[in-house]
């Protein structure tokens, strides 16, 4: 099994400092929530960096420091020296920068996305907003600002909690969904109805597309509740497949990343809307290993229901979902049991774990899960 790293999140305490951060990471302090969002440009009228969406009208990703960049060596200086030592470590390298982490390629495939729908409706506020939301101190700002310039991200929202748990401020930024290294930060976020996924690094690295976003969604307890995997664990495979059976024309109640798919949604019918469908730079997958002919109708149902398209869906009868996802390649893989998540991860795929439903009263090894 490929070795991942499944430390939660170290936070730090200390007191809190305010930190204000200008709405662009060039030192131009005259955009705000309130102004009409346009393209800045320089005296000679050349097109610079484009203003942030208000929050209202973004899909807001809010992505934790340690997922978006590699920080284990500044994680050690932490735990064995304290927090003292810590910050004095990120001031004394804030010049350098970070390697990339888990999410760094689906941040870059989001920005691809909003230069595409840009293109297409230069005045729409209805874009990707990043957010880096991150336990650290307000000094450790700069090193993080440094490496999102480094490496030609586009970020201009910050949210650094100095050790508070940032739930509430992923609230305030209409979060539609946050990836963070700390699984109960996570629980918390799903507990608050905000879709949220704990983000793990395989050591193998798989090449994934520059140019076109690829999301993957588990079925029952990501995309769907876990009303079906209930009745698996309680009553087995044969009563599963006939609940399944008589249900098929009863919609499965909604799972806690609905939200998320109706945004790229959103997003896909923009492109749609301009003749794109083809070019489409957003693609969605339903992976899951309930059968097609046994279970498969009520899932297909329920997403047509709730108007929502699925590109392509594989029903894998229990398959392992590794191989299928090494050819998908997303950029990031969504499922509620860590054997899925460990199985992805093993073939090189991004994956996140999504901390819901029946399935976190078991072994996160156990290997027969059909309702997924």
């Amino acid at each position: 099994m490929v070795k991942m790293s499944l430390d939660p999140v170290q936070v730090m305490s200390g007191q809190v400092k305010e930190l204000k951060v200008s709405p662009s990471s060039n030192g131009d302090s005259r955009g705000s929530w309130e102004e009409k969002e346009e393209f800045d440009q320089d005296r000679l009228g050349l097109t610079t960096k484009p203003k942030t969406p208000k929050p209202e009208n973004a899909v807001t990703i809010a992505v934790s420091s340690r997922v978006l960049f590699r920080t284990e060596k500044e994680q050690k200086v932490f735990e064995q020296k304290g927090v003292e030592e810590y910050l004095r470590y990120q001031i004394e390298h804030e010049t350098e920068p970070f390697e990339p982490g888990p999410a760094f390629a689906f941040v870059k495939a989001l920005e691809a996305v909003n230069t595409r729908l840009r293109d297409l409706y230069p005045q729409s506020e209805e874009l990707f907003d990043i957010v880096l939301v991150t336990y650290n101190h307000a000094h450790v700002g700069i090193r993080l600002i440094n490496t999102i310039n480094h490496h030609n991200l586009f970020i201009e929202r910050f949210c650094m909690t100095g050790g508070s748990s940032p739930i509430g401020y992923l609230k305030a930024w209409q979060t539609n969904l946050y990836l963070s290294a700390d699984a109960e930060k996570v629980r918390e976020a799903l507990a608050e109805g905000i879709a949220a996924a704990t983000m793990f690094m395989p050591e193998k690295k798989t090449e994934v597309s520059e140019s076109q976003l690829r999301v993957a969604f588990d079925g029952d307890a990501v995309l769907f509740s876990d009303e079906s995997e209930r009745i698996f664990k309680a009553h087995g495979l044969d009563k599963f497949f006939e609940h399944e059976k008589e249900n098929e024309d009863t919609l499965l109640d909604h799972g806690p990343l609905k939200g998320f798919l109706e945004a790229l949604g959103k997003l896909q019918k923009k492109f749609y809307a301009k003749g794109q469908r083809l070019e489409c730079p957003i693609r969605t997958y339903l992976v899951t290993a309930r059968s097609a002919a046994s279970s498969g109708i009520r899932a297909l149902k329920t997403l047509r229901a709730w108007g929502l398209e699925i590109d392509e869906a594989l029903f894998l009868a229990g398959a392992p979902k590794g191989p299928m996802l090494e050819k998908i390649r997303p950029h990031i893989y969504f499922d509620d049991q860590m054997f899925h998540v460990e199985g992805a991860a093993e073939m090189g795929t991004i994956a996140a774990h999504v901390p819901y439903g029946i399935a976190q009263k078991y072994n996160t090894k156990q290997k027969t899960s059909v309702g997924k």
